[in-house]
């Protein structure tokens, strides 16, 4: 009896995985610049610099592209969390920007990004929302949250694919709470602003 294909099996595997962890960790340290992008495309957005923002999402997708041709099929599932960020910052324009939000064909985007993406996407309206009450925009708030609980709903049955699509349940627990809370402060401010609307006209 001896090892010695046996090692000879085992040294090639090892190289073979230790180049495929290189790939997968020079892979990961690249696609921060895709989920940074996103990041700062969302801030602007936010401070209502839509310009801006697709202008970085735009750099995004330019980026994403090019992972995609490079790398093995088999390192795509690293690919997903920036993918998620994209998805998540281009639906979140296109609603401010009174657009369809495109489908994950047009994103070019695995399902499971689509997803997530659109997960995370429900905490940055609700965020857009509570903006307009600041401002005193509750129309516009109004339609957001419609959107928002549509979203919302159109979702909460991918909760059965928790296994497959991870986190989504997660995910659809933590929007639960966020739909809630909005749908909360939103009426609280519609009452406020009727209440100072009926003591105005009794004044005159």
């Amino acid at each position: 009896m001896s090892l010695k294909d046996a090692k000879v099996s085992l040294s090639k595997i090892s190289k073979s995985l230790e180049k495929t962890q290189d790939s997968r960790e020079d892979l990961i340290k690249n696609t921060r610049q895709i989920i940074t992008l996103c990041s700062e495309s969302i801030i602007s957005i936010h401070r209502n610099d839509t310009k801006n923002a697709a202008a970085k999402i735009q750099s995004a997708k330019k980026l994403l592209e090019k992972f995609r041709k490079e790398i093995d099929q088999s390192l795509y599932r690293y690919l997903i969390p920036s993918e998620q960020e994209f998805v998540e910052a281009s639906s979140f324009l296109a609603i401010i920007q009174h657009k369809p939000v495109p489908t994950f064909e047009s994103l070019k985007v695995k399902e499971e990004s689509y997803v997530l993406g659109l997960l995370d996407c429900v905490g940055e309206l609700r965020r857009n929302i509570y903006d307009r009450i600041r401002t005193g925009n509750l129309e516009e708030a109004k339609k957001t949250f419609d959107l928002m609980e549509d979203l919302y709903l159109e979702l909460y049955p991918f909760a059965s694919f928790d296994k497959v699509v991870k986190e989504a349940r997660r995910k659809l627990d933590v929007d639960r709470i966020l739909v809630e809370e909005t749908r909360t402060a939103l009426t609280e401010e519609i009452r406020r602003q009727e209440l100072i609307d009926t003591i105005k006209k009794i004044k005159k």
